[in-house]
């Protein structure tokens, strides 16, 4: 007798990873890199003639806050919600 094969389950939706130049953050955005995931909270303002990007974040479940500077034309992975 021939047995049925098994269904996989589908894997649950992730979710999804934007890709934003820094000056597009918004205040409660999650920025995600190698260091792990960080929360913003302050808007971003631009120095150097607007080529270098500040942002004032936090690191998720942390009271450490730091500024993260990056350049203007480098985007970067951002989970909204």
């Amino acid at each position: 007798m021939a047995k049925a094969k098994r269904e996989k389950k589908p894997e649950p939706p992730k979710e999804p990873e934007l890709r934003v130049l820094p000056t597009q953050l918004r205040i409660g955005d999650r920025i995600v890199d190698e260091s792990g995931e960080w929360e913003v909270l302050a808007r971003a303002y631009t120095t150097g003639g607007g080529k270098i990007v500040n942002a004032r974040v936090q690191r998720a479940g942390s009271d450490a806050v730091m500024i993260r500077v990056c350049g203007a034309h480098e985007r970067v992975a951002v989970r909204r919600g």
